[in-house]
């Protein structure tokens, strides 16, 4: 991921559309199709669409923590919460 796309985005103010075009940049096409996010204080709030998705943004948590801090900035979101509508 190019650190100046990352430098921008941290600069700009944090919106629901900054968020999820973070959101899709750390996750890839397939997952962002499946999911909605929102950020509540610093915890993402991720919806999939069944439980099969649910459980791999789960087992990709970590690394889907350390993509968004390098989006976000480090300490903007501490946890994921992955539930399916």
């Amino acid at each position: 991921m190019p650190d100046a796309l990352a430098a921008v985005l941290q600069k700009a103010p944090l919106t629901p559309d900054k968020v999820a075009f973070a959101w899709r940049t750390a996750v890839g096409p397939s997952v962002d199709r499946v999911t909605t996010v929102e950020l509540k204080g610093r915890v993402l709030h991720v919806q999939t669409t069944d439980a099969a998705w649910q459980r791999e943004v789960e087992r990709s948590a970590g690394l889907i923590r350390v993509r968004l801090g390098t989006l976000l900035g480090d300490d903007l979101v501490r946890g994921l919460e992955v539930t399916v509508t």
